[in-house]
């Protein structure tokens, strides 16, 4: 599902909201900095104040997400959408993940909304955020 911003400042690139005192979460923000090889992606975690003014922006509360957004200039991506935009601009092998497109977003999104819903429990909670290593630091907003 794709929602639209009015005001934009987020420029150079789309950004990736995601929970950053989540274990699959900040797993998957170091995976996508370490195989984005061309830096396309900039990260925001929604505990920061940058993600939670790109949440509330996007009509979520960045207190209790559904869904983790890719922003990109005035638009954003959410749920199994956000999640296949990110690893279709990762390169091969990951372009393959758009494969995964030829199912609906009707049968995709329910699954990713368990995911998120049931993240903690079922994947862990840090006690503290997680934060960049030193070398991606300049694409953590």
């Amino acid at each position: 599902m794709m929602a639209t911003l009015q005001a934009d400042d987020t420029g150079d690139g789309p950004i990736i909201l995601f929970d950053a005192a989540c274990v699959l979460c900040s797993a998957n923000a170091r995976f996508v900095l370490e195989r984005d090889r061309d830096a396309v992606f900039r990260l925001a975690s929604m505990q920061g104040e940058v993600g939670q003014r790109l949440y509330r922006r996007s009509g979520m509360d960045p207190n209790d997400p559904v869904s983790m957004l890719v922003v990109e200039g005035n638009r954003v991506r959410r749920d199994s959408d956000a999640v296949l935009s990110i690893y279709e601009r990762l390169g091969f092998p990951w372009t393959l993940a758009a494969i995964f497109r030829i199912v609906p977003a009707a049968l995709r999104d329910p699954v990713y909304r368990w995911i998120a819903r049931n993240r903690y429990r079922v994947f862990g909670k840090r006690e503290t955020c997680w934060i960049a290593p030193p070398e991606y630091r300049d694409r953590i907003l």
